[in-house]
């Protein structure tokens, strides 16, 4: 009877340690999955393209109009005269919000269409209406998006949405914000949801290789959405094995079961 029981609990522990094996095993990542920019030595120097951003409902800009004589300016300026250091927050709060039909009122001059232009395009489209308009001679005006954000979800160390003041940052710069993907973020394949001129599209990211950055859509556009899949390994521990631990925990039970069971 006792060699019985041995051979049984030999059995089981055999069968065991080859479940565990299976469970391990199947959780496991490959470098090919982890390693951004696997083919880094072999990319060739490429020139970088900026492309200027076009304004979208709900931005908020700064605008600036100077001329030679400060005073004659000073009625198409909004908080004239006020302290010029502003944390970005107040520069939201005093800046020109975007409605949802693309316009904003600019003192004295009214409504302005903003909506599918770049900030250039704002700058000359003002200048041209102060001029033609008799306004101003010369007029100087710089416009500039005061609340761009780009918000990063899903497999990495601090998912949120993250302000950034810079014209240009491109994608691993968004997902730094976020504190890089985590072991278990799918690197081949991130999606980015992109609203722009009233349309909104869905495309994928290879991290993996070096020849996605000449892809335009290296550089992330305000609002911008990034989601991280999971890799194969969490999806198929979700659900019935959430870690190394939990997997120990559970062998450990089921053994010390066993040999109780078989006593």
């Amino acid at each position: 009877m006792k060699n019985k029981n041995f051979m049984i609990k030999q059995q089981f522990s055999s069968l065991l340690s080859l479940v565990l094996l299976a469970l391990l095993f199947s959780s496991c990542v490959s470098n090919k999955e982890i390693l951004y920019f696997q083919d880094a030595d072999t990319y060739k120097e490429t020139t970088i393209s900026y492309r200027e951003n076009t304004i979208q409902p709900n931005d908020i800009l700064s605008v600036t109009i100077s001329a030679a004589i400060p005073e004659t300016a000073m009625p198409y300026n909004r908080n004239v005269g006020m302290s010029t250091t502003k944390s970005i927050e107040m520069m939201k709060l005093e800046g020109y919000l975007v409605n949802p039909e693309g316009f904003i009122s600019i003192p004295v001059l009214g409504k302005v269409e903003a909506k599918e232009k770049t900030t250039s395009e704002l700058e000359a489209a003002i200048t041209a209406a102060l001029e033609t308009g008799g306004h101003l001679v010369d007029p100087i005006v710089t416009a500039r998006v005061i609340n761009a954000k780009v918000t990063v979800l899903g497999e990495v160390n601090q998912s949120g949405t993250f302000p950034f003041t810079e014209q240009y940052i491109s994608v691993p710069q968004a997902l730094g914000y976020a504190g890089d993907l985590t072991i278990n973020g799918r690197r081949d394949d991130i999606l980015l949801i992109r609203e722009k001129d009233g349309v909104r599209s869905i495309s994928h990211i290879d991290l993996t290789t070096a020849n996605w950055m000449e892809n335009p859509e290296y550089m992330i556009r305000p609002n911008d959405v990034l989601v991280v899949q999971p890799n194969r390994a969490k999806v198929k521990t979700a659900g019935y094995v959430g870690s190394i631990t939990t997997i120990v925990s559970i062998a450990s039970f089921v053994l010390s079961a066993a040999i109780l069971l078989t006593r």
